[in-house]
């Protein structure tokens, strides 16, 4: 299965802060800016409900399947703080400990990546070839990350270490199940 993975575009928060689950909006004209710029199949549309992904998803579709599955992490405590007013000592911590660390009492990578494999056999089962996923930076390099198979734990890790590159509203498509890996649209 073919999975078209969005990046939602751009949301009304400062450069700077941790807002992983946090429901934030976006400003209307980035919002159009990424819809511009979208060449994408007809497919069913499976989306984050989050707004800044919900907002795009409702523009490309009426019949959106929404899946708090999809959600970015959990930061806990860390959610709408400034990364660089995160005590080290805690950063280190989630760091020396990627898969089962809770930064700020939230999720851990582990539980993410189990989320995300739901809702990828949720988009499976939906019986289509292609599929449009709207959806967060985290969940992207997920999702990459589990479409080759790659067992859940070694997967978070991985998706964890990959340098977030990703720029709002991009796409990246992915062969689920294929152990093709990523390839850019």
């Amino acid at each position: 299965m073919e999975l078209l993975l969005v990046r939602h575009p751009r949301p009304l928060v400062d450069t700077g802060i941790c807002y992983g689950s946090s429901d934030l909006a976006v400003a209307q004209d980035e919002l159009t800016r990424v819809h511009a710029s979208l060449r994408l199949p007809h497919a069913p549309v499976f989306s984050s409900p989050l707004q800044r992904c919900a907002a795009l998803a409702r523009l490309l579709s009426a019949d959106v399947a929404f899946d708090a599955n999809l959600a970015e992490m959990d930061f806990g405590a860390w959610e709408g703080r400034a990364w660089d007013d995160i005590p080290r000592r805690e950063v280190d911590a989630w760091a020396a400990d990627l898969l089962r660390y809770r930064p700020g009492g939230g999720e851990n990578v582990f539980e993410v990546a189990r989320r995300v494999a739901c809702a990828m056999d949720t988009i499976r089962h939906h019986g289509t070839g292609t599929a449009i996923v709207i959806c967060h930076a985290g969940t992207i390099r997920l999702m990459t990350a589990l479409a080759s198979g790659t067992p859940l734990a070694q997967a978070a890790l991985a998706a964890a270490a990959t340098p977030h590159q990703i720029a709002y509203g991009a796409v990246t498509r992915v062969w689920a199940g294929a152990g093709d890996g990523p390839m850019p649209v």
